[in-house]
């Protein structure tokens, strides 16, 4: 797979995202995919969701900010997805903290999602083990949950993708590390639930583990070129968002990613 070559067919089709995301992250998860070069629709209402995904190029569902009628609304987002055969990505924020966002969490995995992205103590908690993880802060390393990661997605048939500062993906019998990225990235409220619109965005374009990997190089290469323009997360934060739009097919370092 050529990352840059993906990246050109995401700026040429310009891919319509359904993005039922959380209070927090909508502002920046539509400017995520706006400056990668798709086209967000932030759309959660229960009584439209199923009409509206059967027409969009895929559907991302983040449960950060649960309520029921939401659930209602994603649940039918995805049942509608799959009739469609539109690719739809799963990010179950903090699933583990209370017994009804695990069973949310549980009940969207059983729809069979396209991608499941999350956070180490996310994955490790969603394949049944124990994690660390602390509200929607991961408290474990991306490479404690790589068995976890490889459990998900055979079981599942999904890709998993795990972020960290060495990121790693997975569809049970391929897996990607991917490099680059910055530490001041955690610091940025929601930008990962933003990768997740942005996996949203690649999986309409291109095969799911094609897609994962792609959205998560450009993520990490926008990411360390915003660290040189920043002093702190405000500044990244727009530093962010200008190296995603800025960035181009060909700027991409596939040397970040790492096979086997």
């Amino acid at each position: 797979m050529n990352a840059n070559t993906t990246f050109a067919k995401l700026r040429d089709q310009v891919p319509l995202v359904h993005c039922i995301t959380n209070y927090v992250a909508m502002n920046i998860a539509a400017n995520v995919t706006l400056a990668a070069g798709a086209s967000p629709a932030m759309i959660h209402a229960e009584e439209e969701v199923a009409d509206f995904s059967p027409i969009t190029g895929a559907l991302t569902i983040n449960i950060g900010t649960l309520s029921t009628p939401w659930l209602r609304a994603m649940k039918n987002a995805a049942i509608a997805a799959n009739e469609a055969n539109i690719p739809w990505v799963l990010d179950p924020v903090a699933h583990f903290a209370t017994p009804y966002r695990a069973l949310a969490a549980k009940d969207l995995l059983a729809l069979k999602p396209s991608v499941v992205r999350g956070n180490a103590s996310e994955i490790i908690a969603l394949s049944g083990q124990a994690g660390s993880g602390k509200g929607a802060d991961s408290g474990d390393k991306v490479e404690d949950a790589r068995a976890s990661a490889e459990i998900l997605a055979l079981t599942h048939g999904c890709v998993v993708a795990v972020s960290g500062p060495v990121d790693y993906i997975t569809d049970g019998e391929q897996r990607a590390h991917i490099t680059g990225g910055s530490a001041l990235m955690p610091s940025v409220t929601a930008l990962g639930c933003s990768l997740t619109a942005l996996v949203g965005a690649y999986c309409a374009i291109a095969p799911r583990l094609e897609a994962a990997v792609g959205a998560f190089l450009l993520f990490a290469e926008a990411g360390e070129r915003a660290e040189a323009h920043a002093s702190g997360p405000g500044s990244f934060c727009v530093a962010f968002l200008d190296c995603l739009h800025n960035l181009q097919p060909g700027d991409l370092d596939e040397a970040r990613v790492s096979w086997g």
